[in-house]
């Protein structure tokens, strides 16, 4: 496979096109957010990434709290929706019919149309250059039951949608676990 080089950019791809909600259940707002990620397994951290000139970042320093809303393929347009407009001008849970939930653990609420809703508390705010880092705990993650089969979470029906290189894709097949690799052949 031959190679070009280009000069380092931001080109990690794909990456979760969420949708981060925040404020409170009287006043709220929805911000799409690519720049996310899991950052430590215990205790659970994640963290999102916004630029500091956006309307949610005022919201996300002030209240120290957000969920991120894992966005299914078919709200993809939605998600496209909210990185566009601002908050400062549109209520966006007005504008695109979107649910406010009751989130268990903070103020902030949850988008009733996505499947998974995962409420999280800053706990850092990290300068980083057009973006800041809001490190959070994850204090619950919120599970709509039709993924559940038994105890085992079935991600592949919530049909989620994942952002590469400014275009938006549906997370397709499943082609191996954790571990597949070296797992051991049963004797016949």
């Amino acid at each position: 496979m031959e190679k070009i080089s280009w000069r380092g950019g931001a080109l990690v791809a794909p990456v979760p096109a969420v949708m981060v909600s925040l404020g409170d259940m009287e006043k709220s707002n929805i911000i799409t957010v690519a720049w996310c990620g899991i950052t430590n397994t215990v205790p659970p951290k994640t963290y999102i990434s916004v630029r500091p000139e956006r309307y949610s970042y005022e919201i996300l320093k002030k209240t120290g709290e957000f969920v991120i809303n894992l966005t299914p393929s078919s709200l993809a347009k939605v998600a496209d929706f909210c990185g566009m407009y601002t908050g400062r001008k549109i209520d966006k849970f007005e504008k695109c019919k979107l649910t406010k939930e009751k989130a268990t653990k903070i103020e902030a609420p949850m988008i009733g149309e996505c499947p998974i809703s995962i409420e999280c508390k800053v706990t850092d705010v990290i300068p980083l250059g057009s973006h800041d880092m809001f490190l959070a705990d994850i204090l619950a993650v919120n599970v709509d039951k039709s993924l559940l089969e038994g105890d085992k979470l079935c991600i592949n029906r919530a049909h989620l949608c994942a952002f590469a290189h400014g275009e938006y894709y549906r997370l397709g097949e499943r082609i191996g676990k954790f571990g597949f690799s070296v797992k051991k052949k049963k004797p016949l």
